[in-house]
């Protein structure tokens, strides 16, 4: 990677860290404006981010749930109290042009998918607390030895990790992408914190309408937050988005409204329609959702996907 990841740049901007929780972000907004110099500052606006993500912790509002839980006493619906790693690896099985991918799975999640593929850790607490030194020690190791291209912060949902994250990076040195892979029901306030630490958002962009949302991953309003987090981070920077087809009416109901969507918004998005679906977890408990999609099924949403002019990618 010739150009610096963006986490390093914030390195490179010197902040003031204020006492006041509405003076941090004030004083971020307008260091986000900032150009980064040639030297590491401290404190810096990493820093910054940090200290404003320990408040936001103790009052907690990362996803849209808004728990308003003090996360150092309990947690909330995610469950999350610190952060778990269930497990982490160099991944052969990303989009091609992430691979490898440092790929750093996280237990818990803010959405309780019926049908989810990883629900031994979304929904179930598993792994092991590691310091941010030992983790941004692993990508410096997996990156000299394994050639990692990025470091991928995935769950469960790397939402409630958010703290963690930023401080993870702020021990890491090595120049390396940050892929924030994630099912996008983020609260701004994340997002705001998110600016200039992502270089690329992989999103899980599920439904096309709330009602489907709530039935099946219990995440209500569903479309309008997961649709304007969408549109707030194609500002920000690069967006790989995966679409996993669904059996069922979903393919005619939900497909075409996301790709509406994505086509009237997102021009530079790149997109992954997905054909793994299998049923997992709870999924025979809905009819629908109890099989895999048929072949003609896949080929109706092929179908549908070359209607619009959106930018495709595979795995």
């Amino acid at each position: 990677m010739k150009e610096k990841a963006r986490f390093l740049l914030l390195k490179y901007i010197e902040a003031e860290i204020p006492e006041s929780f509405e003076k941090k972000v004030h004083i971020h907004d307008i260091l986000m404006k900032k150009n980064p110099g040639n030297t590491e500052k401290e404190p810096n606006l990493l820093d910054l981010k940090i200290e404003i993500a320990k408040e936001i912790f103790e009052n907690c509002t990362f996803c849209e749930r808004r728990c308003m839980v003090n996360r150092y006493e309990k947690s909330g619906f995610c469950r999350v109290k610190s952060s778990l790693i269930s497990c982490a690896f160099p991944h052969y099985g990303e989009e091609r042009v992430l691979i490898p991918s440092g790929t750093i799975f996280f237990s818990g999640c803010n959405a309780n998918c019926v049908f989810c593929q990883n629900w031994d850790i979304s929904q179930y607490l598993t792994g092991e607390e590691w310091s941010a030194a030992k983790t941004a020690e692993w990508v410096t190791m997996n990156k000299m030895r394994n050639g990692i291209i990025n470091v991928n912060f995935v769950g469960g949902e790397p939402t409630p990790n958010l703290l963690y994250i930023l401080e993870v990076l702020k021990e890491l040195d090595v120049n390396i992408p940050i892929i924030w892979n994630s099912n996008f029901y983020m609260s701004e306030e994340t997002m705001k914190l998110l600016d200039g630490v992502v270089d690329l958002y992989l999103s899980d962009f599920k439904y096309g309408n709330n009602e489907r949302a709530l039935e099946y991953s219990n995440l209500p309003n569903y479309w309008d937050i997961v649709t304007r987090n969408h549109k707030i981070a194609h500002e920000q920077c690069d967006m790989i988005i995966r679409i996993l087809v669904l059996p069922g009416k979903w393919i005619e109901e939900d497909l075409p409204r996301i790709l509406d969507f994505i086509e009237k918004n997102l021009p530079n998005a790149r997109i992954n329609l997905m054909s793994q679906y299998r049923p997992e977890w709870k999924a025979d408990m809905y009819p629908e959702l109890s099989r895999r999609v048929t072949d003609k099924e896949w080929q109706k949403a092929l179908e549908i996907l070359s209607r619009y002019s959106v930018k495709s990618i595979g795995m």
